[in-house]
């Protein structure tokens, strides 16, 4: 609401704009909003005109840098040295967060998730979820960014392509690598990854900040079941049940873990 120009929307991770800023916004492409301006045959006079109109920053505003660009090619460059650092114990764990972004409360998980990480973890992000997080220096290991921005939701495949490289070097099946799926969820581009990855038969995966409305209970039943789905729960809980199993939580690890979350 506070950006002074004019905003166009090509795909469909629209919501509902306030009326403060309806006017300053425009789609196009396959998605649309009522009230809101639509543009038709590619024909941008309108969007063009506003932006005229609105004052746009009057001056330059210090900026950050942000590393991207670690889809699959890149990360896999790498992955001799990603291999060496999880053998000699420098790298303990990954976790893939990321997904659709929203307004519900409760998305704040997912950064409270990623800056509590232990920092010999390593995380790997992507789509719209990861601006909760994406510019929070969290260091590297041996050269090795602790973050690694993979891209969008339609990147899924890099990131699956990475797991799938990694437990073919460990020779194991992908449900056996030190790597936790925690994903948020919003619309039906994301159900349609999430149905991707089952059908790859990646398991124990962390859904939020609430499972799917037009999940039955049977739905849900067959889920847990059969691929171990799980409604996240707080970050500092599901990152021990992650990393210490319930058989472990007396060990040394585990016992700092739990120190470091409280």
């Amino acid at each position: 609401a506070q950006f002074p120009g004019a905003i166009l929307m090509t795909t469909n991770c629209i919501q509902k704009p306030l009326d403060s800023y309806k006017e300053n916004i425009f789609t196009s492409g396959p998605v649309q909003w009522p009230g809101v301006v639509h543009i038709e045959d590619h024909d941008f006079t309108p969007l063009i005109e506003r932006a005229l109109e609105l004052p746009g920053f009057t001056e330059d505003r210090p900026g950050k840098t942000v590393m991207t660009g670690f889809a699959r090619n890149a990360v896999l460059g790498v992955a001799d040295r990603i291999i060496e650092a999880v053998k000699a114990g420098k790298i303990r764990h990954f976790f893939l967060v990321g997904g659709c972004d929203g307004a519900k409360p409760g998305r704040d998980y997912y950064t409270r998730f990623v800056e509590m990480a232990p920092r010999d973890t390593v995380i790997l992000t992507l789509a719209c979820g990861k601006f909760r997080f994406f510019d929070r220096d969290l260091g590297d290991i041996d050269g090795i960014p602790r973050l690694l921005d993979v891209g969008q939701c339609n990147d899924a495949y890099s990131a699956i392509r990475i797991a799938l490289a990694l437990s073919e070097a460990f020779n194991v099946d992908v449900n056996e690598l030190p790597l936790s799926l925690v994903l948020s969820w919003y619309e039906q581009k994301a159900v349609s990854i999430l149905l991707t990855l089952l059908y790859l038969g990646i398991k124990d995966i962390r859904l939020g900040p609430s499972l799917p409305a037009f999940l039955t209970p049977n739905v849900v039943k067959f889920l847990v079941e059969n691929y171990g789905i799980k409604p996240i729960k707080t970050a500092e809980e599901d990152l021990m049940d992650i990393l210490c199993d319930a058989r472990d939580r007396e060990s040394k690890d585990c016992l700092e873990l739990a120190e470091m979350l409280a």
